[in-house]
């Protein structure tokens, strides 16, 4: 099949998986309302004395910190949808009857991470426009560094899409779809997205820095704020490209094999 019939059909399950968010937003909206919660509550809550332990002197001075960490768990939850509509779409046979028409085999699957990517940059903005609404500013990033951090949020969307993805076609409902991509929103939990690694006990500091979501939320917090990033920029940037590659080889594979 030829390249511009492969762009075509992947266009239309794009345009159908976003209709599918637009008609049932309900999941969309409960998988940003826990990074919006924990947004306000450490920053209201726990903010001064979050702020003093990073050694800030403010509220502020926290705010600043964790939004970055913030919008990296929310790409992180906002995949565990894709996982559920890829499950869902396998139980309900509508990829069986895909595969019997004459579209590309791989449109199916693009119009999927395509759309869920473009899912995964909103949930960005509207809960960063949440963080800029209580305070947060990022006045030292030049242009060149707010185009490196959107193409970082974008790339970390891609690669953990793909995982997504592949773990949708290898559950058996939703709701192990669901469960097995909880990895995906705890793993930010114990990263630096609220207080910095090397401040936790030693015997746990391994589990925050050996991780892919630390390197992108500090990666993205020095584009942002004008932090050292040191080591972490290239530890980003192969944590996506290694997780990407190994989403889309699980999910073509698994994808091709259910046809056989």
């Amino acid at each position: 099949m030829s390249a511009p019939l492969a762009v075509r059909d992947s266009s239309t399950m794009l345009r159908r998986n976003l209709l599918h968010a637009r008609r049932y937003p309900s999941l969309t909206l409960n998988l940003l309302l826990t990074p919006i919660m924990l947004l306000l509550l450490f920053v209201y809550i726990f903010g001064d004395v979050m702020s003093a332990g990073i050694g800030g002197s403010d509220r502020s001075d926290y705010i600043a910190y964790i939004v970055p960490g913030i919008l990296m768990m929310t790409i992180g939850g906002t995949v565990v949808g894709t996982a559920v509509s890829v499950a869902t779409d396998m139980n309900e046979g509508i990829i069986a009857r895909f595969r019997t028409m004459a579209i590309h085999r791989g449109s199916v699957l693009v119009g999927h991470v395509a759309g869920s990517v473009l899912q995964c940059v909103a949930s960005v903005v509207l809960v960063g426009a949440v963080g800029v609404a209580i305070g947060f500013r990022s006045v030292d990033a030049s242009a060149l560094e707010w185009l490196a951090a959107l193409g970082l949020l974008a790339l970390f969307s891609l690669a953990l899409t793909w995982i997504a993805v592949g773990m949708g076609l290898s559950s058996p409902n939703a709701e192990a779809a669901a469960n097995s991509a909880q990895p995906l929103v705890l793993l930010p939990l114990i990263s630096s997205a609220f207080i910095p690694a090397d401040t936790m006990p030693g015997w746990f500091r391994p589990i925050a820095e050996y991780q892919p979501f630390t390197p992108a939320i500090e990666t993205l917090r020095g584009l942002l704020l004008g932090t050292e990033i040191g080591h972490n920029g290239w530890l980003a940037v192969a944590w996506s490209l290694a997780l990407a590659v190994l989403g889309y080889v699980w999910s073509t594979s698994k994808y091709n094999s259910d046809a056989k």
